[in-house]
């Protein structure tokens, strides 16, 4: 089992290798309690400050990942320069229709709303603006266009897709349905398999919340 200095190291490891955050890798401390990590410091992008998140959370052990990191970009924009920046990016991603989303812009802090036909494309708008220069924060509150629900079964179609997926352990998943609702419970080996079993679940048509109450067990990976 990692002792919290071997977690610690492992993810400040991570970051200095991760290409698009490696380069402020100094400017970032990281903090690790039994499977918490905590992020803090000041880099220059809210790109930077997500891809600094998503390296801890690709470590073996880590259970959570909290970010206290701050985004003090040199390169400033006015409001009205993000948002039409932001609208550009959107019109220019062939994979979204983006006069479904609207746009609001507030002392750097883009707020997103309208509605999407899947979880992959308000993922996808959301990556198209991380990295836009001027940025300093993200709220996501586009929601998902109901569908119908899978004539198989959610459950049952679920539980397949997990056991052909290699990262997943479906053995260790229990599924819960309640009309579009999905609860996912259970103990994996790493966060990544944690976050791969709620994205199959979200690209299931007809699924409109996933309460992901999976647990993150080092003592699994010992198994």
């Amino acid at each position: 089992m990692k002792t919290n200095e071997d977690l610690r190291k492992d993810v400040m490891d991570e970051i200095k290798w991760d290409p698009q955050v490696k380069d402020v890798s100094n400017q970032i401390s990281v903090v690790a309690k039994e499977g918490i990590i905590t992020l803090s410091g000041v880099v220059d992008s809210y790109g930077k400050k997500m891809a600094a998140e998503r390296a801890a959370q690709r470590i073996a052990g880590v259970k959570i990942v909290a970010s206290d990191i701050e985004v003090d970009s040199v390169r400033k924009k006015t409001d009205s320069e993000i948002a039409e920046a932001v609208e550009s990016a959107l019109h220019w991603n062939s994979s979204i229709t983006n006069d479904q989303v609207k746009i609001l812009v507030n002392d750097g802090l883009v707020y997103l709303d309208g509605t999407v036909d899947w979880e992959y494309e308000r993922k996808l708008v959301q990556r198209s603006v991380e990295n836009l220069v001027g940025v300093r924060g993200l709220v996501n509150n586009i929601s998902i266009t109901p569908k119908p629900l899978h004539p198989k079964g959610i459950k049952e179609s679920i539980a397949e897709v997990f056991k052909r997926n290699a990262i997943i352990d479906a053995s260790s998943i229990v599924i819960e349905t309640t009309g579009s609702s999905v609860v996912l419970r259970g103990k994996v080996r790493s966060w990544v398999e944690k976050k791969e079993a709620e994205e199959v679940v979200w690209a299931f048509p007809g699924v409109l919340m996933v309460d992901n109450q999976i647990e993150v067990d080092m003592n699994v990976l010992a198994e």
